[in-house]
């Protein structure tokens, strides 16, 4: 099971790279956050997990991002924007349950 859920990783990071980035968000804040710099966040968090265990100082910021997607996805006012910020948040969710996976 652990082994299925870094290839869905995997899997959703490549999916990730092949979706253009959304017109007009290069730039913008929403809810104080950075959407580029969320982006960046979730690919080098899930890139992180993928490589292996986590640093105790990068755990938290995992989590943190999750959070943090959770309250931007809602304020996102555009279709396509909304979808693909919804696949970078199920990415950084698949990536921190992999992380609490090998804490067990």
């Amino acid at each position: 099971m652990f082994e299925e859920k870094l290839v869905a990783l995997s899997q959703m990071m490549a999916e990730h790279m092949a979706m253009p980035f959304p017109p007009g968000f290069c730039g913008l804040d929403i809810e104080d956050q950075d959407m580029v710099m969320l982006d960046a966040d979730a690919y080098g968090f899930a890139a992180g997990v993928l490589k292996g265990p986590l640093s105790e100082q990068h755990r938290p910021g995992l989590t943190r991002l999750t959070s943090v997607l959770e309250e931007v996805l809602p304020t996102i006012d555009d279709e396509y924007a909304t979808k693909y910020y919804t696949h970078v948040h199920d990415m950084a969710v698949l990536a921190a349950g992999i992380e609490s996976l090998r804490e067990k």
